[in-house]
Order: structure tokens, then C-alpha cells, then sequence
């Protein structure tokens, strides 16, 4: 690791995505191509193979991780705004690697480590943005990342896209629900969110090679979240991890899986303000 500061257990699990999108990037018929990723593992001094990948649950975490990475791509570009808010961005190279309309502004959001091991990643390979990009060393469990947002920059009167990429299954219920509302308040009308439909852990598989994973996982939402959503001022859109490997070519070989993603756009309230 050539950070300073070592990455505690759940920051690690963005080298975990790093090596998905290192995976799919060498493919002949990739979904998205990262060039970033497979420099993320090497200087983790990691190797680039995925975690447990003869396993059937691991398999259809690569599968996860593959189909959301292109969809969340193709969503965030779709959402028309010029803001776009990664929430606990890990080592998401979506500024570098998308192409962003002039005056679109990226904010990365994440513990102080993380960035600082992106940066010194991305520096040593000469990368340079397609976006405006702004970092902001933040612990989204501190309630007052969001008044730090604004002071960097972002205005809430204006629309913008939020991405919360494999974070809620992170955190219990309570969290969840505190981090969506401090999300709320900042989305204007017509303002996106992307997200993950939440898991039912009891469901989850033992699998000992993937334990630094799923030991860290405490639900968020759960099976829930879209009815969460749709009760505190969005419209949500629900695609399944099984109509998404159809519609990218990609057929899910589980077809029992329950994994869904969620769109959800911030709605007005009759006077024009957006819904608490």
C-alpha cells in the first residue's frame, strides 16, 4: 500500500471492486473498460484475480459488479445534470474515464486515506479528468459532510446525480436512513440517485473466501429500500440483476436472484419545493 495511512476494512473493499473492473477491462467484449483499475491492485501490491472466483456466490458477485458498474455508467450520463455526487467513491475513476458534457462537475466523496491513495495512483499514471472533479475527505457517518459539500461547491438549488455504489449494505438501517435524508435534502427537484435494492442477509451464503466481505455487511435497508424511497419524496425505477444481464447481452445464469438497482428521482411538492 503506498498510502500513508492504511485503509480500514470496508475502505479495502474498493480494491475488491478495483479487481471486478480490472477483470472485466481485459476482456475481448467488455461491458466498460477502466483503465485505472488494474493500477489500483498493483500498487495494493494485490493480485488482479477476483476473490474466490470458483465459487458460485462469488460468481455472482463478479456478475453484480460488472452488470452495475455499466448500468450506473449509462445512468449517470443519462440524468442530465451537471452535478454528480459519489458517495464513499472508493477508487471510482468515473471522472477520468466517462465523457462528461462541458461544466459537469464530479464531487468524490471519502475517508481521507482512500482519496489520498487514488491520488497518488492516478498522479503516478498522469491521468487527467474529463469533469471539473472535486475531492472531499469525509466520513458520511459525520452529519456534517453535507454543509462541507456546499462550502466545496455544490449547490442544491440545482439539479444533481447521486450515486451511492455498493454502500448501503454497509451500514445498519439507522444509518442508511440518516444518509438518505441528509441526500434528500440536498437533491432539488429532479435531481437522480442511484443505488442498490437492499439485501436480505439472512440469505447470504457462508463462503469463508469471501468473509472480508460480507462480515463487514449489516443490511442498510434492506429488501425495503425502494418503499423507503418512495415514502420520503422520490419516484423510484427498479431493475433487476437478471432483466439487466438480458439487456447487456450478459444473461445472469441465477435467475432466482433477487438482486435489484433502483433509480430514484427527487419529487416536488405541489408548491414546488422538494418533498422532506
Amino acid at each position: 500500500m503506498t498510502t500513508s495511512e492504511p485503509l480500514s476494512p470496508v475502505s479495502r473493499t474498493a480494491l475488491s471492486v478495483a479487481r471486478v473492473r480490472a477483470y472485466e477491462s481485459s476482456r475481448p467484449d467488455p461491458l466498460f473498460v477502466d483503465p485505472y483499475a488494474a493500477a489500483f491492485v498493483a500498487a495494493a501490491g494485490l493480485d488482479l484475480a477476483p476473490t474466490g472466483a470458483d465459487s458460485s456466490f462469488a460468481k455472482a458477485l463478479l456478475a453484480h459488479g460488472i452488470l452495475r458498474t455499466r448500468f450506473y455508467d449509462d445512468r449517470l450520463r443519462a440524468a442530465g445534470a451537471d452535478q454528480v455526487v459519489l458517495l464513499a467513491a472508493g477508487l471510482d475513476t468515473r471522472a477520468y474515464r466517462l465523457d462528461w458534457p462541458d461544466g459537469t462537475r464530479v464531487f468524490e466523496l471519502d475517508l481521507g486515506p482512500v482519496l489520498a491513495f487514488k491520488e497518488q495512483v492516478l498522479a503516478g499514471l498522469g491521468a487527467a479528468p474529463n469533469a471539473e472533479r472535486t475531492t472531499l475527505p469525509a466520513d458520511l457517518l459525520d452529519p456534517r459532510w453535507p454543509e462541507r459539500l456546499v462550502a466545496a461547491g455544490f449547490d442544491p438549488a440545482r439539479r444533481s446525480a447521486w450515486l451511492a455504489e455498493g454502500l448501503l449494505v454497509y451500514l445498519t438501517a439507522e444509518e442508511a436512513a440518516a444518509l438518505l435524508t441528509a441526500v434528500a435534502g440536498l437533491a432539488a427537484p429532479g435531481s437522480r440517485l442511484l443505488l442498490e435494492q437492499g439485501r436480505d442477509l439472512s440469505r447470504t451464503p457462508d463462503d469463508p473466501a469471501l468473509a472480508h466481505l460480507t462480515g463487514l455487511w449489516r443490511g442498510g435497508l434492506g429488501p425495503g429500500t425502494g418503499e423507503w424511497l418512495d415514502g420520503h419524496g422520490w419516484t423510484t425505477e427498479v431493475t433487476t440483476l437478471v432483466r439487466l444481464g438480458e439487456a447487456y447481452g450478459r444473461p445472469f445464469q441465477n435467475p432466482s436472484a433477487t438482486t435489484a438497482f433502483i433509480e430514484a428521482e427527487r419529487r416536488a411538492a405541489p408548491g414546488g419545493a422538494a418533498r422532506p
